[in-house]
């Protein structure tokens, strides 16, 4: 029953970043060749803006449980945002200054590959369900 919750989990979360990763493109596509915005700031800017939207989706499609305040949860967001924006960064350098991959396509690489740490980090920490603890332990 638990890995048929993990898998519906992780389906309803493929819809969420889809969400929020058109929302990550079209900011990251907006600052960098419409406003000609270096992709660092770029995707800086994209992904903490992006990082809000998918805790939106998130919550009203996957997590929607959670007993903690808005401030508590949206903290534990950003602090799992900065790791997720730290590999998003060091992904698009690789890409972008050392293999000389375009930008957008960089960017699409260093999403896919920070979307399965944003699902694990959510479901593991963020939104991990209270373990029910008997009322009598068993000897």
């Amino acid at each position: 029953m638990k890995a048929k919750n993990n898998l519906k989990d992780l389906l309803l979360y493929l819809i969420v970043g889809g969400i929020a990763t058109l929302a990550e493109w079209g900011i990251f596509r907006l600052f960098d060749a419409a406003l000609s915005v270096h992709y660092t700031f770029s995707t800086v800017i994209a992904y903490l803006l992006s990082t809000f939207v998918n805790w939106a989706a998130g919550r009203l499609l996957v997590f929607r449980e959670s007993h903690q305040s808005f401030w508590q949860e949206i903290l534990k967001i950003y602090l799992a945002a900065v790791a997720g924006l730290l590999m998003n960064l060091a992904i698009m350098f690789l890409c972008v200054d050392l293999l000389h991959i375009g930008e957008m396509l960089s960017k699409i690489l260093a999403t896919g590959i920070v979307f399965l740490f944003n699902f694990l980090i959510r479901k593991l920490y963020i939104y991990k369900k209270r373990e029910e603890t008997p009322l009598v332990k068993k000897k």
